[in-house]
């Protein structure tokens, strides 16, 4: 199973982006999938994640947005109002069940955000 994250890139403070995360291979379900940063010299932290419930970091309530396509085992991130601070790299999470009946948690490889004038 492999996660495929995208969207990221340099951008103004105030500018949006979006990011996609798709998860492939031999997946029977997903549980809950979600996006972490890390930023440099800083622990990674949860940004948000959608599952049973929806999950915000503080620092982006209001802001950020997730939203999943469960047919096309997809996690997305909008990230409108971008602030210097939202610099990090993003990585995408998920839970997942394979064919096998494996429970395992993925990683993506992660997407650089720089927000910066």
């Amino acid at each position: 199973v492999q996660l495929q994250a995208s969207g990221g890139g340099l951008v103004q403070p105030g500018g949006s982006l979006r990011l996609s995360c798709a998860a492939s291979g031999s997946i029977f379900s997903i549980n809950d999938m979600g996006w972490y940063r890390q930023a440099p010299g800083k622990q990674r932290e949860l940004v948000a994640t959608a599952g049973g419930n929806t999950v915000y970091a503080d620092s982006v309530k209001g802001r950020f947005t997730i939203s999943r396509d469960n047919a096309k085992n997809t996690v997305y991130l909008q990230m409108n109002s971008l602030e210097p601070e939202d610099t990090a790299v993003y990585y995408c999470n998920a839970g997942v069940v394979t064919l096998r009946g494996r429970s395992l948690e993925v990683w993506g490889q992660g997407t650089q955000v720089t927000v910066s004038s």
